[in-house]
C-alpha cells in the first residue's frame, strides 16, 4: 500500500507535465505545418539533384 501511496502522485504528476508540455506546444505553433518539413526535404533533394551538387 505504501508503494501505491508514492506511484500514484508520480504518475499523475507525470500527466500534469504531460498535459502542460502538449498545452505549451498547441500555443507555441509546434503544430502548425507538420506537413511543411517534410515537403522541404523532399524539395531540398530534389533542388541537389536537379543542380548535380551532391553532399557526402
Amino acid at each position: 500500500m505504501s508503494l501505491l501511496s508514492w506511484l500514484v502522485p508520480v504518475a499523475l504528476g507525470m500527466g500534469l507535465v504531460g498535459l502542460i508540455a502538449f498545452l505549451w506546444s498547441m500555443r507555441s505553433g509546434q503544430l502548425e505545418d507538420l506537413d511543411g518539413a517534410a515537403e522541404r526535404v523532399l524539395l531540398h533533394e530534389i533542388d541537389d539533384a536537379a543542380t548535380g551538387s551532391e553532399r557526402s
